[in-house]
């Protein structure tokens, strides 16, 4: 059994990771009970509303007991792990008793559990997993779960679908026992997972149609349909049998958890519709020039420069024109704050939904400081990486839905900011350009706007400059 060395144990608690986030999800265990860990070393991966983040614990000594098995939401301020400071990890098998999580230690003195020989024997409890093959050294290996023999429902095609149990019956011919995995099983988001468990289908035996086997919604929405499907042929043969009537069909329909990222943006959106009163004008814009500028740029060497780089440029020189838009209200003070610096969102859709990243100070920055931001940002939002602190805070956001194909839009306020300028899609179109009709490429640009914080003469003006800038692009040099 881990132990201290003339050293005591300290438990560490979730610590709070970012403006109103109140719980976290545990995706994925970094240290087993009995591994000796460094100040600050990550201990467990979470992911909360925000984002996806590793927790470093701020002990060093031997991990004596884990609070919570992955896929378990747990709030701000509680355990997480206990550390025995200043131990060393003990001679023999440090862990032959478990993990110590969840109700393998719910009592939360920080003991481990004691170690017996039918330890490893013995399924820990609310456990489908047999927990074997634990090391001696001071770094063991981690634990391999070991699957008993599974029975899987099988559909048409005679892909093995997964496993739901139904009053403790399983349906579908049995498999073999599969080859040891390690880890936690690769899913696109912890909705997956958290959507698996509901269902009682175990992941592991599921062959994940996304990149590198990644499990989708989809396989597993796929495989509870043919289980649902097995199921409904044996109850139906059962009841022929009976003389009893068939089984009503199940209700239509299924029900997703407004959590997690989905939870906090229809949260957010909620607010804003109830608290920001909102509206919107658009204006066409002949985008021809601003293309061919940025055309001359890349041609000219260095790093390219995107496009919604220099439309956060014409932002930054709008909202200095009208700083109205740059602001935010006080309900209670009764009082409009105008900012002094802008940090842009920017929408970015992810395979774990919409999130809105900040780009800090952009009005400092230049299209190429610019670019190479929204390149950083956009890459840790698919990726899961960001950080709290780069979801938060920002004063304007830029939305460039063009980029689904689409022309206009009136999206929703990111609250609790005042506006948010909408891009569409740049395509060719007929165009009455000096005073002749052509071919130009034309941009639908759209400003919603608190109108608490101005007027619609406001709003407009900030619109028309916007799109002045994108039609004559050296108007831009009045505030370089």
């Amino acid at each position: 059994m881990a132990h201290a060395s003339d050293g005591h144990s300290l438990e560490f608690k979730l610590p709070d990771l970012g403006e109103g986030l109140t719980e976290a999800e545990i995706v994925r265990w970094l240290v087993e009970v009995g591994d000796v860990v460094a100040v600050d070393q990550p201990v467990v991966e979470v992911e909360t509303a925000k984002a996806m983040v590793e927790v470093p614990c701020p002990y060093g000594g031997v991990v004596t007991a884990r609070f919570g098995e992955e896929g378990t939401e747990l709030p701000v301020g509680a355990p997480l792990v206990t550390v025995a400071v200043g131990g060393t990890a003990a001679d023999g098998p440090a862990r032959a008793s478990g993990t110590g999580t969840g109700t393998g230690n719910s009592t939360g003195t920080g003991e481990a559990p004691a170690a017996g020989p039918s330890a490893a024997e013995k399924k820990p409890e609310g456990s489908g997993n047999v927990l074997v093959g634990y090391g001696t050294s001071e770094a063991p290996a981690r634990r391999r779960r070991v699957r008993p023999e599974r029975r899987v429902a099988t559909g048409a095609s005679g892909r093995a679908n997964g496993r739901v149990r139904d009053a403790g019956r399983t349906t579908g011919p049995a498999v073999p026992a599969a080859e040891p995995v390690d880890g936690p099983v690769p899913v696109i988001s912890p909705l997956v997972r958290r959507l698996a468990r509901q269902h009682d289908l175990d992941l592991r035996e599921l062959a994940g149609s996304g990149p590198d086997g990644l499990i989708l919604r989809a396989d597993v929405e796929y495989a509870l349909r043919a289980a649902a499907a097995q199921g409904g042929r044996t109850a139906d043969q059962e009841a022929g049998t009976a003389g009893a009537l068939p089984a009503a069909a199940p209700s239509d329909g299924t029900r997703v958890p407004l959590r997690g990222v989905r939870g906090a943006v229809a949260d957010k959106l909620s607010r804003s519709r109830r608290e920001i009163p909102d509206a919107t004008c658009w204006v066409d814009a002949d985008a021809t020039e601003l293309m061919r500028a940025r055309t001359a740029m890349n041609a000219a060497g260095g790093p390219k420069i995107s496009l919604v780089a220099l439309l956060a440029r014409i932002c930054t020189a709008a909202l200095a024109r009208f700083p109205e838009l740059n602001s935010t209200v006080d309900p209670e003070a009764r009082e409009i704050v105008r900012l002094d610096g802008v940090h842009l969102g920017f929408a970015a859709q992810t395979d774990r939904g919409l999130v809105v990243p900040v780009v800090r100070d952009a009005h400092a920055r230049d299209a190429e400081s610019l670019t190479a931001e929204f390149a950083r940002l956009t890459e840790a939002a698919r990726a899961g990486r960001l950080t709290p602190g780069e979801l938060t805070g920002g004063t304007f956001t830029l939305n460039n839905y063009g980029v689904f194909g689409v022309d206009g839009s009136t999206p929703i306020i990111n609250h609790p900011e005042a506006a948010m300028l909408g891009v569409g899609r740049i395509v060719p179109k007929p165009w009455v350009h000096e005073g002749e009709l052509a071919v130009r490429q034309v941009v639908q640009l759209s400003l919603t706007f608190d109108h608490r914080v101005c007027d619609g003469g406001t709003a407009g003006g900030f619109l028309r400059y916007v799109a002045d800038c994108v039609e004559q692009p050296a108007v831009l040099l009045r505030t370089l």
